[in-house]
């Protein structure tokens, strides 16, 4: 399939977009959880904003005709993901909670957890164990940040390969165009 041939959308089958939902849905939990206080709601609006925009820009790309658009897309997803990462490991931070390491086994746990694909209202169900502390909650959300990170990067590792080996959308429309007025040449002759 040629990009001027790809089908649009299917990204709702996408794992990174379904983990894209679940942070969304958490991060607003989280927000009105801990972060509830008047003088957070600066804070409150970018990590909504930055969860939202990761999650709206993977479907943007998904839509998208050309992969150069797309592949941009995907890499502001990734960028709004690590801004929020940031913003939960600051919560961390500035309230003297631990980080967990990357080996710790509560991560390790949480990284081999599969996405909830059922399309309820509810997509973190498997996670609520993780939910009823600020310091568990937020060490959740950062790697789960995380994760979402790592699958970002191998989804434009992969849109760069086949932008390379396809070309793009307009390179595309060009060599139709010059194999069509070829076509008329011939005729003509």
């Amino acid at each position: 399939m040629t990009n001027t041939q790809k089908k649009q959308g299917g990204y709702e089958n996408l794992l990174v977009y379904q983990l894209a939902v679940i942070i969304y849905d958490l991060t607003a939990v989280f927000c009105s959880k801990y972060l509830a206080d008047l003088c957070f709601r600066r804070t409150v609006e970018q990590m909504t904003q930055a969860a939202r925009s990761g999650k709206q820009n993977i479907v943007e790309g998904s839509l998208e005709k050309s992969m150069e658009g797309n592949i941009k897309l995907t890499g502001v997803a990734r960028a709004s993901f690590g801004e929020l990462l940031e913003d939960y490991r600051d919560f961390l931070r500035v309230r003297h909670f631990a980080v967990w390491d990357k080996d710790d086994e509560r991560v390790i746990t949480i990284r081999r957890m599969r996405e909830n694909t059922n399309k309820t209202n509810r997509s973190y169900e498997s996670y609520e164990t993780y939910m009823s502390e600020p310091e568990r909650f937020a060490n959740l959300m950062v790697t789960l940040c995380f994760k979402e990170g790592y699958l970002l990067d191998q989804l434009l590792r992969v849109q760069e390969a086949k932008f390379v080996k396809e070309g793009g959308f307009r390179e595309n429309l060009f060599r139709k165009r010059r194999e069509y007025k070829d076509k008329l040449d011939k005729y003509v002759q």
